[in-house]
């Protein structure tokens, strides 16, 4: 049975279209606004001639059995079994990863290798109590050799500023659960019974063509049931009325009209959305937004005349010397990618900021630049027969100093729009993995269909969140800068909640933006 209702989704990567199935399943129908031709998100699965390719590489590993269910449900047929095989590039040699002990220590030198534990001992032995930002906090786990070996560089073609500028809270989340005494211990004795972490995983699942070959289902799933996916679609607009979202204005092929709703979903870059509410948001959340940045990406996928040139999924590029920061091999996450198995199809990924010499370069200068820097580091032992670039804007959230008390501001003012549901990475500017975006949606979507009241925030990136956990586990973070509270007429200074920052003009210090 349909219900009288016209929810709007904005985005229909995974957050998206998740929301838009679950409302369906409770006979919902809406519109999905997806301002590119493609669905998937950063999950679509890109195809150039044939050759499908995967955008920065989607294992499906989750600890909710209810997301990994659903992704059977949606896909329609079984995925891919694949073992994970990477490795870490860095001064000449390839190390495994994870750590080999055996292997390392046969790159690295006994005298290079007795460092490393020197400061690994010595970190564990004195460590900073509240590490501040992601030079502390690897340096507190694995020492400051191995910091400067495996993480810095490398994590800097990522964020594209020194790693003292990011969040101790990045380091957090992406490597929890892991420390040199738990990789030494794995690479020589095997995982403990039970003990799974997440960043060591040695086997995931994959979709025959790719993530997009899931999305793809998925939409024509919502379809079936009456659901409309607008491509090329881009919001202009957020209208409010009454502390409620009244409409989305919507932009596509110069046309611009105006679509009701009783209910919103977004997953756009949260600074755009706040950008676009209309009548606008306060001055405080309109400047915390602004600050709120993105790390864009684009890929050059070189498909070479031989297959099977190396065995790995991907490799880490730590070699300061060239500009790629990862490599995929996407014959090797699924057959299925490539147009002719006589050829293999490698992804190189570069961390750019949108507008700068990489995203500028023409398509052929970039194709050049790729098989140059492969060869560079020896892998490019085949003839390049033809490549493609693919360049995606709004990548990454950020995670720079004061980012999450800008977060948490924004976030304390959306409530005042109860039926304005923000999901997924970019919708909650946070380095979510698909099944975290996946988990945001299915709470938001129940809070519309069941009537509950659980909080899409409250799926933290870190947390293992069985059955969506209700939880939140907080990350240490970078100190965030000073701040200025100007006072209002009559009034102290105030303390720091969204309320009150907008009633005061909250605002940076001069000395907090240096």
């Amino acid at each position: 049975m349909q219900i009288a209702s016209t929810p709007l989704i904005i985005g229909a990567g995974p957050a998206g279209l998740t929301a838009a199935y679950e409302l369906a399943r409770h006979g919902h129908v809406g519109t999905v606004l997806e301002s590119d031709s493609v669905v998937g998100g950063i999950a679509r699965t890109v195809e150039r001639e044939g050759y499908r390719f995967d955008i920065g590489g989607h294992r499906f590993f989750t600890k909710v059995k209810e997301i990994e269910n659903l992704w059977d449900e949606m896909l329609g047929e079984p995925m891919l079994n694949r073992p994970r095989l990477s490795r870490i590039y860095f001064g000449g040699k390839f190390y495994s990863y994870p750590l080999s002990a055996t292997n390392a220590l046969k790159n690295m030198g006994p005298f290079t290798a007795m460092s490393c534990m020197l400061s690994y001992a010595g970190a564990r032995l004195r460590p900073m109590a509240e590490p501040g930002n992601f030079e502390e906090w690897v340096t507190n786990q694995f020492g400051h050799k191995l910091y400067q070996m495996f993480f810095k560089s490398y994590t800097e073609k990522v964020w594209g500023c020194p790693c003292t500028e990011i969040g101790a809270d990045w380091a957090a989340q992406r490597i929890r659960g892991l420390s040199l005494g738990e990789a030494v211990r794995n690479a020589v004795f095997g995982a403990r019974r039970g003990k799974v972490v997440t960043t060591l995983i040695d086997e995931f699942r994959y979709p025959r063509l790719g993530p997009g070959q899931l999305w793809e289902a998925a939409a024509r799933k919502i379809t079936e049931k009456g659901w409309t996916v607008s491509m090329r679609s881009r919001v202009v607009g957020i209208e409010t009325d009454g502390g409620r979202v009244t409409g989305v204005r919507v932009e596509k092929e110069g046309v611009t009209t105006r679509l009701p709703a009783t209910d919103v979903f977004s997953s756009m870059p949260l600074r755009h959305l706040l950008l676009a509410i209309d009548p606008p948001s306060p001055p405080a959340i309109l400047q915390a937004a602004e600050q709120l940045k993105y790390r864009d990406f684009l890929t050059v996928a070189l498909v070479l005349d031989k297959p099977d040139l190396f065995p790995d999924n991907w490799i880490y590029i730590h070699e300061p010397e060239v500009r790629v920061g990862r490599i995929q091999n996407f014959g090797n996450w699924s057959p299925h990618l490539l147009a002719d198995p006589a050829t293999m199809c490698l992804g190189l990924e570069y961390f750019v900021n949108e507008g700068d010499d990489l995203w500028s370069m023409p398509d052929e200068k970039l194709i050049a630049l790729g098989f140059e820097e492969l060869s560079r580091i020896g892998l490019a032992t085949a003839k390049l027969v033809k490549g493609f670039v693919v360049r995606i804007p709004k990548a990454y959230p950020v995670y720079d100093p004061g980012y999450k008390q800008r977060l948490d501001l924004i976030r304390e003012w959306l409530t005042t729009l109860p039926n304005l549901y923000c999901i997924g990475r970019n919708g909650q500017h946070r380095y979510n993995n698909q099944d975290h975006s996946m988990a945001t949606a299915l709470i938001a979507a129940r809070n519309v269909a069941l009537g509950e009241s659980r909080d899409p925030w409250a799926v933290n990136e870190d947390a293992e969140y069985h059955e969506i956990a209700k939880t939140e586990r907080h990350a240490p973070v970078l100190p965030a800068p000073k701040l200025t509270y100007l006072k209002a007429p009559g009034r102290g200074a105030r303390a720091a909640r969204a309320g009150d920052a907008i009633d005061s003009g909250l605002i940076e210090s001069s000395a907090a933006k240096k």
